[in-house]
């Protein structure tokens, strides 16, 4: 798996525009090709997970997320030096950055609308400070069309307070207006990049196409925001020794002789049922 060549992007304005709007993206970071690959490995380990115990966890009807072993990914080597990564981590997180989590959410045919919602508490550094310490990098694995239940994301609210908020995640359904008044849709294409901060109000909505719209989830935390104890990456030591130092030095993991397979822990209840678009 390879990079595409050629993309553009000033650092500086990207960070901008994510405090600003607590989303951005590029464009082609990556060939269809290699997005292509990346579907291919989400669903192989869809459909493992889903047969055990604890290795899907609901996010909605009809809709799941797996988190998965950085070596079931092809390209997540690819991904994490990808240089837009590297520049967007190390500018907005600092250069201690570090990467928690590897995973896919996978809508199909069937899925609802999901209530307004953010992936976690947001810590008084962002609701206070202004200040963001996560992000979630986002790459799909299909075209996204309408009908797919494109992403729906409200620029501008990761700094919203939320400790109000039902498990300080999901804003009242009488405060919705304001992130329906603001709600942008995303229609990526393979080989796109988004990043965004999780604590941005989002939600998926209606899927009814019969393609299912897997999409790749990259968690970097910026020294102490705590989000790795949710998650357990593990890798085997032939694997690690072969990354590229970059890799070594950014990568929260354990290195294992064995891989055993993941437990979800980050259930995030509130998903579990679908909500009304209105």
């Amino acid at each position: 798996m390879t990079t595409q060549p050629s993309f553009k992007y000033d650092i500086a304005s990207q960070a901008a525009q994510l405090a600003e709007d607590g989303i951005i993206g590029l464009k082609g970071a990556f060939s269809p090709e290699w997005a292509d690959e990346m579907r291919e490995d989400m669903m192989t380990a869809f459909w493992a997970a889903i047969q055990r115990p604890g290795g899907a966890v609901g996010r909605g009807p009809r809709r799941w997320y797996v988190e998965i072993h950085p070596q079931a990914f092809r390209g997540f080597v690819d991904l994490i030096t990808h240089p837009w990564v590297v520049d967007v981590c190390t500018h907005v997180l600092g250069p201690d950055y570090q990467i928690v989590e590897i995973g896919f959410d996978v809508p199909f045919q069937g899925a609802k609308y999901q209530p307004w919602h953010r992936d976690f508490p947001s810590p008084a550094d962002t609701y206070r400070d202004r200040k963001i310490t996560s992000l979630a990098f986002n790459l799909t694995g299909v075209d996204v069309t309408e009908d797919m239940g494109p992403f729906e994301i409200a620029p501008g609210t990761q700094y919203d307070d939320g400790r109000e908020w039902k498990h300080e995640m999901f804003p009242d359904k009488s405060l919705w207006g304001r992130f329906q008044e603001r709600a942008t849709r995303k229609y990526p294409q393979r080989g796109d990049i988004s990043c965004r901060s999780a604590l941005t109000v989002h939600r998926g909505t209606e899927h009814q196409s019969p393609i299912a719209r897997p999409v790749m989830v990259l968690g970097v935390d910026a020294p102490g925001a705590g989000h790795a104890e949710l998650h357990d990456m593990m890798v085997t030591r032939d694997w690690y020794d072969a990354l590229p130092d970059i890799a070594k030095k950014h990568l929260v993991c354990r290195v294992v002789d064995e891989l055993v397979p993941i437990s979800q822990k980050h259930d995030i209840e509130g998903l579990v049922m679908g909500a009304d678009p209105s």
